[in-house]
C-alpha cells in the first residue's frame, strides 16, 4: 500500500459497565506507511494502541490484530477515483465507505453513474449502498429485489443508478459525495463498485442519442431549454417492442424516482413498446430544464405482453431473464404561437367560405327568380291570369308550364286501382283557398298529437289506401298538415332536450378527465397521437379539439338554410298559393332541424371525446352518429311516407336502444361469446320486423295469431300458387336490406370486433346508404329528375365522402389495444405542421355530412310543381 492509498477507519466500540446504558466511543484507527511496511495507530481519546510490521502484505493480520484489541466493527473510508472497478468484500463486521470529490460548475451538468455488481452467488443478507450527496441520499440493495403483478418478486444482481447534481450558485465549486457499502450477512460479499461520468448527459436538440437500460439499471438525462423555445416534443424510440418501457419527465429535483415501483410519483409519463412522446411546456418548469427518465418495467403486462410467470410460492424469487433494451432519445421543439394561430385561421377559413359560397348561391337564385317574375310580367294575360303564375313563381323556382313535363312517365292505367273517394277527402283535392287560408290562421296550440288521424273516413280506408299496388304521395298525405307539422316538430324539441341533458355532464365529466391528467402526470389515461398534439392551456390535444369546429359551423348553417325555406313555404301558404299546398312532396321541417341540431352537438361531444379520449368515454363521440344516422333514414322515408312516418317518442327511444347496446357491447363485447350470439339473434329479429314493417306499411299486428297468418300467405302465395309478391319495389329493397344485416351479423359473431361501438356505427351507415341509393335509383326509375344542384351536391358529397373515409382508416391510435401499443400508430403532423389524419378526417366528415344534408333538402325540388296524385311512392 503506498502512500496514496493510506487510508483511516471510523468503528464503534462498546465497553460492558456495571449498569446502566452501554456508553459509546468512537475510535480512530489511521493507516501510515513506514521503511516499506505500514503502522496501525489507534486512538479512542483514552488510550492509543500502535502497530507496526514491515511488510504490506500482513495489513490484514495487524488490521485483525487491531480490531480483537479494540473489540467492535470497523468502518473503512477510501479515496476513490472515477472510471476506477474497485472489487471488494463486505460482512457484518466492517464497512467501507468511498470518498468522491468532483468539480460542479454553476454552467454546466455533468452526471455520475455508479455501477455495482455482486459478484458472491448467495447471500443470506442483501448488501447496501447508500450514497451521500451535498443534498441528497440515494440508497439502494443489492440483490435488488423489483415487485410485479401479484407480488412476484424478480431479483437482480447488477444495479447501475444515475445520481442528480445539487445545485450551486457559484462559478465553480469542489463538491463530494460518499458510497458506503454494508451488510448484516456474516459471511463474506463479494462485490464491484465503479463510479464514472456519464457522456452526454445533457440532451442537445435535435440531436439524437442512444443508451441502454434494464430494470435495475434504469437512465435519466437533463435537458435545458434554450433562448427562444417555448415549447418541446421529447420521443423516444426503440426497435423492439419488448421488455416495456415507461418515458418519464421530471422536474430538476433530488432524488429522482427512476425506478419501477416509483417512476410513476413525480411529473408526467407515459409507457411504451417502440414509441414515446410527451409534449413538454417551459412555463411548467421554473428552473427552464427538466429530466427524461426511461425505465424498464419488470414486466410485460402494462404494454399488452403476456405474463411470463405465475406465483407458485409467496415469497419465491423469479429470474428476471434479459430485459436490456436499447433505446434513442431526441428532443426537438414544438411549434410556435404562430403555428397555432395559422392553425385556427386555416380552419375557419375552410368553413366560413361554405358560409360565403352559400350566400353567393342564394343571390344567384334570387336573381333568377326575380327575371323570371319580369318574364311572366310582360306575358299578354289577364290580370287574373298574371297573378295565378306570380303566385306560382313566387313559390317554386320551376317553370309554369313543368307541371306535366315533370309528372311520372308512369301510364295513368299503372294506377287504376287508386281510389276516388265520392267525398273528395284525399288525393289531389280542389280545396277552397279561403278555408284552407282560415286553417293556417288558427294556433298550432289547439291541436293535439293524439288526433292522429282526423279524416271521417281514414279508420275504413287506411287498410285499402295503403295496400294499393301503386301509391301516390297523395295517398299518404291526408292527415292534417298542422297536425304534421307539430308532430315533426317535436323531433327539433325533443332532440334539443336531450342535447342540453346529455352534454352538461359529459362536459364535466371531461373536464375532471383532463383534471386528473394534470394532476397525475399519468398519460396513458389518454389515447392521444402524442406526436401531434399541440397542448393549449389545460387542454392536451387542442388540434384535435378544433378541428370539430367544422361540425358546429355547418350544423348552423345548415339550420339558417331551412330556416329560409321554413319562411319561403310559410309565406307561400300564407298566401293560399297552390303549388305549395298541393303539389311536390309534403314540407315538413322538423327533422331537418333535428339533423342540423344533431350535427352541432356530433362537433360538440367529439370535441369532448377528444379532451381525452379513452375507452370508457367513446360513446360521447358516437351517439350523435347514431342519431344523425337514424333521423336520415327516417326523413328518407317520410319524404314518401308523410302520414306513417315514426313519432318523434318512439325514434328516440329507439335510438336509445342502440346507444344502450353500444354501451353494453364496449363493456361486455370484447371476446364474449354469449353477447355476440344474443346481440345477432336481436339484430335479425329487429331488421325482420321493420321489413315486415315496411312491406305492409304497417297494416300488420304483433300478436298470438302472428305465425298462423304467416303460414297462411306462405301456403296461399307460394304452395297454392306460385305468385310473385305484389310490391316489387319494396320487395328488392327489403330483401338487400335483409342480406347486408344478416351478412353484418354473421360477421359480428364469427369475428367478434373490439370496437363494437365502430361496428354498430357501421351496421347504421350501410343502412343508410342502401335505402339512399335505393331511393335515387327509384326516382330515376319513376321518371322523376335530379335538378342540377342536387346532382352537384351528390358527386360532391360521394367523392368527399370518399377521402374522409381513406383518413379515417389511417388509425393513428386505438383505445381497444394497451396506451403502449396505441401509440405504435402514432404519426407526425401532415397539414401545417398542425393537424394530423384523423383531424383532416374531422373537416371532411363534416362537410361530407353537410352536403349529404343538402342532397336529402335538395333533392326532390324537381317535383316542387307535380300534383301528389302523380308523384309515387317507394
Amino acid at each position: 500500500m503506498t502512500s496514496r492509498d493510506a487510508a483511516s477507519c471510523q468503528y464503534q466500540h462498546s465497553s460492558a459497565r456495571a449498569s446502566g446504558p452501554e456508553p459509546t466511543r468512537t475510535n480512530r484507527i489511521a493507516f501510515h506507511p513506514f521503511n516499506g511496511g505500514l503502522c496501525v495507530l489507534a486512538d479512542d481519546g483514552s488510550r492509543m494502541l500502535g502497530f507496526c510490521c514491515g511488510s504490506v502484505r500482513f495489513c490484514p493480520v495487524l488490521l485483525v490484530l487491531m480490531l480483537e484489541s479494540c473489540g467492535a466493527n470497523v468502518v473503512i473510508q477510501k479515496d476513490a477515483q472515477f472510471d476506477m472497478t474497485y472489487d471488494d468484500m463486505v460482512t457484518s463486521d466492517n464497512q467501507t465507505i468511498y470518498s468522491y470529490n468532483h468539480t460542479v460548475s454553476r454552467n454546466k451538468t455533468e452526471g455520475v453513474r455508479v455501477s455495482v455488481e455482486l459478484l458472491s452467488e448467495s447471500t443470506q443478507s442483501p448488501v447496501l449502498f447508500v450514497v451521500r450527496q451535498k443534498q441528497a441520499v440515494l440508497s439502494f440493495q443489492v440483490p435488488l429485489i423489483l415487485r410485479g403483478l401479484y407480488q412476484r418478486k424478480y431479483q437482480y444482481t447488477q444495479v447501475g443508478r444515475t445520481l442528480c447534481q445539487p445545485p450551486t450558485k457559484a462559478v465553480a465549486e469542489t463538491q463530494f459525495f460518499y458510497v458506503d457499502v454494508s451488510t448484516l450477512s456474516s459471511a463474506g460479499v463479494h462485490y464491484q463498485l465503479r463510479v464514472s461520468r456519464v457522456d452526454s448527459f445533457t440532451l442537445q436538440t435535435d440531436k439524437k442519442f442512444s443508451f441502454n437500460a434494464t430494470p435495475s439499471q434504469p437512465q435519466f438525462f437533463k435537458y435545458m431549454f434554450p433562448d427562444g423555445v417555448d415549447t418541446v416534443i421529447v420521443k423516444v424510440n426503440s426497435q423492439k417492442n419488448f421488455p416495456c418501457s415507461v418515458m418519464s419527465i421530471q422536474d430538476i429535483q433530488c432524488p429522482v424516482y427512476d425506478l419501477d415501483n416509483n417512476v410513476a410519483f413525480i411529473g408526467m409519463y407515459q409507457t411504451m413498446t417502440t414509441t414515446a412522446a410527451i409534449t413538454v411546456q417551459k412555463k411548467d418548469f421554473p428552473s427552464n430544464s427538466f429530466y427524461v427518465v426511461v425505465v424498464v418495467k419488470t414486466e410485460d403486462e402494462a404494454c399488452g405482453g403476456p405474463l411470463r410467470f405465475y406465483p407458485l410460492l409467496p415469497d419465491e424469487l423469479l429470474d428476471a431473464g434479459n430485459r436490456s433494451k436499447t433505446l434513442d432519445v431526441i428532443v426537438s421543439p414544438a411549434i410556435n404561437s404562430e403555428v397555432y394561430v395559422m392553425g385556427m385561421l386555416f380552419c375557419l377559413g375552410i368553413f366560413l367560405s361554405f358560409y360565403l359560397l352559400t350566400f353567393l348561391v342564394a343571390c344567384l337564385e334570387n336573381k333568377r327568380m326575380n327575371r323570371k317574375r319580369e318574364g311572366l310580367l310582360n306575358i299578354d294575360t289577364s290580370p287574373a291570369e298574371t297573378a295565378s303564375l306570380l303566385g306560382k313563381a313566387s313559390v317554386s323556382p320551376y317553370e309554369y308550364g313543368s307541371f306535366a313535363d315533370n309528372g311520372s312517365t308512369l301510364s295513368s292505367e299503372a294506377i287504376t286501382d287508386s281510389l276516388a273517394s265520392a267525398d273528395g277527402n284525399y288525393g289531389y283535392i280542389e280545396r277552397s283557398l279561403e278555408s284552407v287560408g282560415r286553417s293556417r290562421q288558427e294556433s298550432l296550440s289547439s291541436v293535439e298529437e293524439d288526433d292522429y288521424d282526423t279524416l271521417a273516413d281514414i279508420d275504413s280506408d287506411k287498410n285499402i289506401v295503403r295496400t294499393k299496388k301503386f301509391l301516390c304521395v297523395s295517398d299518404l298525405a291526408r292527415k292534417d298538415k298542422r297536425i304534421l307539422s307539430k308532430k315533426y316538430q317535436i323531433y327539433f324539441w325533443n332532440i334539443a332536450t336531450i342535447a342540453v341533458f346529455y352534454a352538461l355532464p359529459v362536459i364535466q365529466l371531461v373536464i375532471t378527465y383532463q383534471t386528473v391528467v394534470n394532476v397525475t402526470g399519468n398519460q396513458d389515461i389518454c389515447y392521444y397521437n402524442f406526436l401531434c398534439a399541440h397542448p393549449l392551456g389545460a387542454l392536451s390535444s387542442f388540434n384535435n379539439i378544433l378541428s370539430n369546429l367544422g361540425y358546429v359551423l355547418l350544423g348552423l348553417l345548415f339550420l339558417l338554410i331551412v330556416l329560409q325555406r321554413d319562411i319561403l313555404h310559410n309565406r307561400a301558404l300564407e298566401r293560399n298559393d297552390t303549388t305549395a299546398l298541393e303539389c311536390g312532396i309534403p314540407k315538413h321541417f322538423g327533422l331537418y332541424y333535428a339533423m342540423g341540431t344533431a350535427l352541432m352537438m356530433e362537433g360538440l361531444l367529439s370535441a369532448c371525446y377528444h379532451v381525452c379520449p379513452n375507452y370508457t368515454n367513446f360513446q360521447f363521440d358516437t351517439s350523435f352518429m347514431y342519431m344523425i344516422a337514424g333521423l336520415c333514414m327516417l326523413k328518407l322515408y317520410q319524404k314518401r311516407h308523410p302520414d306513417i312516418n315514426a313519432s318523434a317518442y318512439s325514434a328516440y327511444a329507439c335510438l336509445a336502444a342502440v346507444i344502450f347496446f353500444s354501451v353494453l357491447g364496449v363493456v361486455f363485447g370484447k371476446g364474449n361469446t354469449v353477447f355476440w350470439i344474443i346481440f345477432s339473434v336481436i339484430h335479425i329479429l329487429a331488421t325482420m320486423l321493420l321489413s315486415t314493417q315496411l312491406y305492409y306499411m304497417g297494416r300488420w299486428r304483433l300478436d298470438s295469431g302472428i305465425l298462423r297468418r304467416i303460414l297462411n300467405v306462405i301456403y296461399t302465395d307460394c304452395i297454392r300458387q306460385c305468385s310473385g309478391p305484389m310490391y316489387i319495389d319494396r320487395m328488392v329493397l327489403l330483401v338487400m336490406g335483409n342480406i347486408v344485416n344478416w351478412s353484418l351479423a354473421a360477421y359480428g359473431l364469427i369475428k367478434r370486433p373490439n370496437d363494437f361501438a365502430s361496428y354498430l356505427l357501421a351496421i347504421a351507415i350501410c343502412n343508410l346508404l342502401l335505402y339512399f341509393a335505393f331511393y335515387i335509383i327509384m326516382k330515376l326509375r319513376s321518371g322523376e329528375r335530379i335538378k342540377c344542384l342536387a346532382l352537384v351536391c351528390i358527386l360532391f358529397t360521394a367523392v368527399v365522402w370518399g377521402f374522409a373515409l381513406f383518413f379515417f382508416f389511417q388509425g393513428l391510435s386505438t383505445w381497444q389495444k394497451t396506451p403502449a401499443e396505441s401509440r405504435e400508430h402514432n404519426r407526425e403532423c401532415i397539414l401545417l405542421s398542425f393537424f394530423d389524419d384523423h383531424d383532416i378526417w374531422h373537416f371532411l366528415s363534416s362537410i361530407a355530412m353537410f352536403g349529404s344534408f343538402l342532397v336529402l333538402l335538395t333533392m326532390d325540388d324537381d317535383l316542387d310543381a307535380v300534383q301528389r296524385d302523380k308523384i309515387y311512392v317507394f
